[in-house]
């Protein structure tokens, strides 16, 4: 076996592609090992590390991609400054050991429950510089907020999971830590009705930062609603939300439960588990359709994004056949294409191996530009080979 390949800076990054005889397998701190694990030789941008530039009062930061992400969140929080989006730390969920990279956060786009008032990681990221697969070395977009060349392209690589090229440097856009906030539960008594709460309460003035739901091992289902901001803000804004929404259920102020929301670290003992992200109207729709078959086993559930992100999950009990865990699969990417939106295998025993899409499987005019761009940036077809097909 071909051992990996570390680069440590952009010129041995593109010689290594450029050299390469065969497939690569593209990784950052190998946390987030979800879709198809390509074959291949392995690439690594771990040794790539190091901020370039950081300038809390232009509130941006550059740093190279093998970066560990607890690296640059230590700099920023001795300037009170944060990565707003609030990625996601998948170890505990998927079991995988490794550090998250900020490379591995800008190319799988991972984004955390402030996604709804901030946006996603993509649209902190202000400019790249990345390898293609023949090896050229581009750089997109640029250092400050105020420029946004090439803006579009900057949004492209994020998400695309290594596929259209190896990230080497990311600038992005950091936000301030708020002084403080402060989190409602509201226990509701059906899905439809979290649903509802969630959206309500995203329809207020009140500058919600977070709108998710908890669900107890018995069954009591919780709707929780974040807000932040300076102390006498909270306070006013955290009385009338709970004016808004008292005809939802009972309300009380708990502590941060937000990491737990996150990360999903309770669920880590589930042997399957998607990602489900649709209009938030349109939750409930993917929930009957898990209803639909799990109606003899059940399911695990989370919403957030005020019900525009669901996380799915099967544990062993609840799993059943093999076949009938592949038509569950299925069927739940049928309903979600319907929908417009996209639902992923993030992890599976069961189903691991088997000849079905991990990731959503795109209609035709989209799988014509994929295959396009694919084409442009990758015209050897060599960067994480059939990951995301």
């Amino acid at each position: 076996m071909s051992t990996a390949i570390f680069p440590e800076d952009e010129a041995s990054l593109s010689a290594a592609i450029s050299d390469a005889a065969g497939p690569l397998q593209i990784l950052g701190g190998g946390t987030r090992r979800i879709g198809r694990i390509p074959g291949g030789r392995k690439l690594s941008t771990a040794r790539l590390k190091g901020i370039v530039l950081y300038e809390p009062g232009a509130l941006t930061l550059v740093a190279k991609t093998g970066t560990p992400v607890a690296d640059i969140e230590k700099v920023l929080i001795a300037e009170n400054q944060r990565l707003a989006f609030e990625p996601m730390d998948h170890r505990i969920l998927l079991g995988t050991q490794g550090t998250p990279t900020l490379g591995g956060v800008m190319a799988a786009n991972v984004s955390g429950p402030r996604r709804i008032q901030v946006g996603a990681a993509r649209d902190f990221a202000l400019g790249v510089s990345f390898v293609d697969g023949s090896g050229q070395l581009l750089k997109n977009g640029g250092r400050v907020m105020k420029n946004v060349t090439g803006y579009d392209l900057v949004k492209l690589m994020a998400g695309s999971w290594g596929t259209l090229g190896v990230l080497s440097e990311v600038a992005l856009k950091v936000l301030p830590v708020s002084e403080t906030q402060a989190t409602l539960k509201i226990h509701v008594s059906s899905w439809a009705q979290a649903v509802a709460c969630m959206s309500a309460a995203l329809g207020t003035p009140f500058d919600v930062s977070g709108a998710a739901t908890l669900q107890e091992a018995d069954g009591a289902l919780g709707v929780i609603i974040r807000v932040e901001g300076f102390e006498a803000s909270i306070r006013y804004r955290m009385t009338e939300l709970k004016t808004h929404l008292a005809k939802f259920g009972e309300i009380e102020e708990i502590l941060s439960p937000w990491s737990e929301v996150k990360d999903l670290p309770s669920w880590a003992p589930l042997d399957t588990v998607w990602k489900v992200s649709v209009r938030p109207t349109d939750a409930l729709r993917v929930i009957a359709t898990m209803h639909e078959f799990q109606k003899d086993f059940g399911f695990k559930c989370q919403l957030d994004w005020g019900g525009g992100l669901l996380w799915l999950g099967l544990d062993a009990e609840q799993l059943g056949d093999l076949p009938a865990c592949v038509q569950l699969h299925n069927a739940l990417q049928g309903t979600v294409a319907q929908l417009g939106g996209h639902a992923t295998l993030i992890k599976s025993g069961i189903l691991r191996e088997q000849n079905i899409f991990h990731f959503q499987p795109l209609s035709r005019a989209i799988e014509i530009v994929t295959q396009t761009l694919r084409g442009k940036f990758d015209p050897r077809g060599i960067l994480n080979l059939g990951r995301m097909s």
